[in-house]
């Protein structure tokens, strides 16, 4: 079986593409001209060079695999430009999805987010049945990746796609080059540069894991269903804590009001539009998705596709451990 992975280059993408080479099955891995290989240097596969705003491409790219994982993602809780979330995010699943029908590719597994999932207001485990609508979604990522879930759903029932959507939480570990937000947290912390913390909670996961994750959806999802990728649930107080005592240095104790830091956020974003700089490290996004616990139950993932995730510390450690060998701190 020769598989195509789209986000390949990027953190859970090159995780998924080494679990499948893993598994004995050859990797195709659609790229950009502007990607950044670092992440799969080391390993032995097939580049197609391509876009997912290109749909000719993206056909070339399928031909001669038998199943995709769509695992591409624009991961940005802040951009200067919204409007490409939604092209890449939305825009650019429907693109792949319909060449995936085009060149009968037998299995596909798309990388949604627990993002697009409903939240519970006692902080109690949601799952995948838990009530939400777009109006619930918060910022334009979730929004785009709520939209890019309802588009294979439909292109399921419609379209007979045979498609397995898998829900990752919160990855964390070794290869987070870019990193993504969760990354920087995690980074910021292990380097000393978190003074304080705001009350919240995330359901986190080791990327190897969620890769794993992946395969099974593969291998034992139900097509039309969605799984929950996630590992365990932790207040971002205990999530410090870990970090801090990793790197031999001592957690934040300042607990700060959301609304304490919100204006600060809204400050960050303005300079960063005025500058046309780089994403600011604190998001009105961000603080608005703190004020809820992302807390998530992978009772159904565990159940149908025997899916049992390592202790999150492990997932933290890995991921400290990665950072410091890669010398990010400095």
């Amino acid at each position: 079986m020769k598989a195509l992975v789209t986000g390949a280059s990027g953190f859970v993408g090159s995780a998924v593409a080494r679990q499948i080479l893993k598994q004995g099955h050859d990797v195709k891995v659609l790229l950009r001209p502007s990607s950044d290989k670092r992440n799969i240097d080391d390993i032995n596969v097939e580049v197609a060079v391509g876009d997912l705003n290109d749909s000719e491409s993206l056909l070339r790219a399928l031909s001669g695999c038998q199943s995709l994982f769509h695992v591409a993602a624009d991961y940005r809780l802040w951009a200067l430009n919204p409007r490409e979330l939604y092209d890449n995010n939305v825009t650019g699943t429907r693109n792949i999805m319909q060449a995936a029908l085009q060149t009968g590719v037998e299995r596909t597994v798309y990388t949604s987010s627990v993002a697009t999932l409903g939240l519970h207001k006692d902080a109690s485990p949601a799952n995948e049945d838990s009530p939400v609508s777009l109006a619930d979604m918060i910022g334009d990522y979730k929004r785009s990746k709520y939209m890019a879930e309802e588009i294979v759903k439909e292109m399921v029932r419609e379209q007979g796609l045979p498609a397995v959507i898998v829900n990752p939480s919160t990855p964390v570990g070794p290869r987070d080059i870019k990193p993504t937000p969760t990354g920087r947290m995690i980074l910021d912390a292990a380097c000393g540069r978190v003074p304080a913390y705001v009350d919240t909670g995330l359901n986190v996961a080791h990327v190897d894991d969620v890769a794993y994750g992946h395969w099974l959806a593969y291998e034992y999802g139900q097509t039309g269903e969605r799984y929950i990728l996630g590992g365990e649930n932790m207040t971002l107080c205990d999530i410090y804590t870990i970090v801090a005592r990793l790197v031999d240095k001592k957690p934040p104790k300042i607990r700060l009001p959301h609304n304490l830091i919100l204006p600060i956020a809204y400050i960050s974003e303005a300079w960063a539009r005025l500058t046309r700089g780089r994403e600011p490290r604190v998001t009105v996004d961000a603080i608005r998705l703190a004020k809820k616990f992302m807390y998530f139950s992978i009772e159904k993932a565990e159940r149908e596709l025997h899916y049992h995730p390592r202790p999150a510390e492990q997932a933290l450690a890995d991921a400290v451990h990665w950072f410091t060998e890669e010398e990010y701190c400095k």
